[in-house]
């Protein structure tokens, strides 16, 4: 064999090892982020809640499981809010939620992003696509009969908690946000995430652009320390004060890069990354919070007046 055909046949070697071990990395990462799917085993009349259970079309001709229970008061139009759980989760374990929002007079939606409950599934799991399937939502309940369309809000926990920040930063039309447990930065969360498993860094590099290629989003574009700068409405970020999972200072961190006054922040003295109950035990800072936006929201007319802070 010549001297170039030697030299083409190391080369070709080469590439089909790295090609292949690219392909045993990619099938690595695609098994690791795997969301568990947890359905549901209860209902909200379990909880005493009147509800319907809906399918809600969304990206890539999939339809999301929901929940929507209907505002107490139906003689007039009501302010709603749609709720997201996390990664792994399930509409059910939000309800705790769900009996605060329905005293206190809101419609209330309670969604199964793909992948997750009984919604369907698709190739992948990510931020965004809990965003686009909680934007689905958002535009489903802002055009049930019986719903103030001016006054929606979104609620989310940890995943979900970034993606209504992520939302609420491109849609000008949500009147509140509700973010509890979100985590600063996906590129942060991971490497945190890597280096507790002992993931060596050249990996670890291959395995976040990976991932960023793979979801079809720049981590910057959709951060929520950078999406809460595009956000013009009021918001609560909640966060357990002991929450080992996503660190209280990634809601600090959250919070200083705010761009305006309306924009709140409540820790939780001893709750936990999945702490959902005793969060949902500070209801009534939650409830208070958006019964004031919703006074500055609707048809009516909003006021740009800060609150909270």
């Amino acid at each position: 064999m010549s001297g170039i055909g030697l030299a083409m046949t190391i080369v070709l070697t080469l590439l089909f090892l790295l090609l292949a071990g690219y392909g045993l990395l990619a099938l690595f990462i695609r098994r690791g982020y795997r969301a568990p799917r947890i359905v549901e085993s209860g209902t909200p009349a379990d909880v005493g809640l009147p509800f319907q259970e809906q399918s809600i079309p969304t990206a890539n001709g999939r339809r999301l499981f929901a929940w929507y229970i209907p505002p107490p008061d139906a003689s007039r139009p009501a302010p709603a809010v749609v709720a997201m759980h996390g990664w792994g989760s399930n509409a059910e374990l939000m309800l705790p939620f769900a009996g605060l929002l329905h005293r206190s007079g809101y419609a209330t939606l309670l969604v199964d992003a793909r992948n997750h409950g009984r919604s369907d599934g698709d190739a992948f799991s990510s931020m965004p696509r809990f965003a686009e399937d909680l934007e689905h939502g958002f535009d489903w309940l802002s055009g049930v009969p019986g719903v103030d369309a001016g006054r929606v809000a979104l609620l989310g926990h940890s995943v979900g908690a970034a993606a209504v920040l992520l939302v609420a930063s491109r849609r000008p039309e949500v009147a509140a946000v509700v973010s509890i447990a979100a985590f600063a930065h996906p590129e942060q969360l991971m490497r945190r995430q890597m280096g507790f498993h002992g993931i060596p860094r050249p990996i670890a590099w291959l395995v976040l652009r990976y991932v960023e290629r793979t979801i079809g989003a720049r981590y910057e574009a959709i951060a929520p320390v950078n999406t809460i700068r595009r956000i013009r409405c009021p918001v609560l970020l909640a966060h357990g004060a002991a929450d080992r999972s996503v660190p209280v200072e990634d809601a600090t961190v959250i919070y200083g890069g705010r761009a305006h006054e309306r924009v709140e922040l409540m820790l939780v003295p001893g709750a936990d990354h999945d702490s959902v109950e005793r969060i949902e035990g500070h209801g009534g800072e939650i409830a208070d919070f958006l019964k004031r936006s919703f006074e500055g929201a609707g048809p009516k007319g909003g006021s740009d007046r800060p609150r909270g802070g």
